[in-house]
């Protein structure tokens, strides 16, 4: 994982694991404007899998500072975004306006939403927060309209798996467990657990909470990274990330 980029990226969403994030949100909402890992890999890929959304209701589960949500207003969606961070969701209501619906939630409760509200929920780097994903699925799966999408990117399975062997540790890939994290950005350092868990695991997740997947992706960062980051993009293009889903609820 890249340095700086990557744990920026990887700080995407605060449900229920940073208590702190609330100090760390100008830093982190800079940072995430033009790394390489968001700006030009992850949002990119998540519109790409969005495709034409215009007309359509779309919740951003943990949308941080609201650059995704950003992007979908500008392409015609009808946006909503929650997310943990009181703070974060202040500098989004200073990009989005005062029309966007924004709330502090976390996604390891129940949502503030009605059954059958969205059309598709985004969940950009969300999920591999959280050690239990069997609740958060079932509010995502109650909150979208029959037939209404789930998008959603994680941390690769492999990756900290491999990072994890290249530090001397050798941990089972089979099982679900913690990954903690510190890194600093703008001057300040924050701690993060991600749980790691085999591809497998997730997809029995998906469809336990009746979800059908229809798309899993490894998708390129875009060409125009690259002389932008030299370094870190041919990393990137033999490496990925993170893994991207396209479910649907029956």
């Amino acid at each position: 994982m890249l340095e700086g980029a990557g744990d920026i990226a990887r700080a995407d969403a605060t449900m229920g694991c940073m208590s702190d994030y609330d100090g760390f949100a100008e830093a982190y909402a800079t940072g995430n404007e033009t790394s390489l890992e968001n700006a030009y890999y992850e949002r990119p890929a998540t519109l790409a899998l969005a495709g034409d959304v215009a007309g359509r209701r779309i919740l951003d589960a943990g949308c941080g500072a609201g650059p995704l949500s950003a992007e979908l207003l500008s392409r015609g969606a009808d946006v909503s975004g929650f997310d943990q961070s009181a703070e974060m969701l202040a500098l989004a209501r200073r990009r989005l306006g005062s029309d966007v619906d924004l709330r502090v939630a976390d996604l390891a409760s129940p949502l503030p939403y009605p059954d059958n509200t969205f059309d598709d929920v985004v969940a950009s780097l969300v999920l591999h927060y959280l050690e239990d994903w069997a609740p958060p699925l079932a509010e995502l799966h109650r909150i979208l309209k029959p037939g209404g999408r789930l998008i959603a990117s994680v941390n690769h399975p492999t990756a900290d798996y491999c990072l994890e062997r290249l530090s001397g540790r050798r941990p089972d890939y089979f099982t679900t467990y913690p990954s903690p994290a510190e890194w600093t950005s703008g001057g300040q350092t924050i701690k993060v657990t991600f749980w790691n868990r085999p591809l497998h695991a997730m997809t029995d997740a998906f469809t336990t909470a009746g979800f059908r997947l229809t798309t899993i992706a490894e998708p390129q960062p875009l060409p125009t990274a690259a002389p932008l980051y030299p370094d870190g993009y041919p990393l990137l293009t033999t490496a990925p990330s993170f893994l991207f889903f396209v479910l649907h609820a029956e």
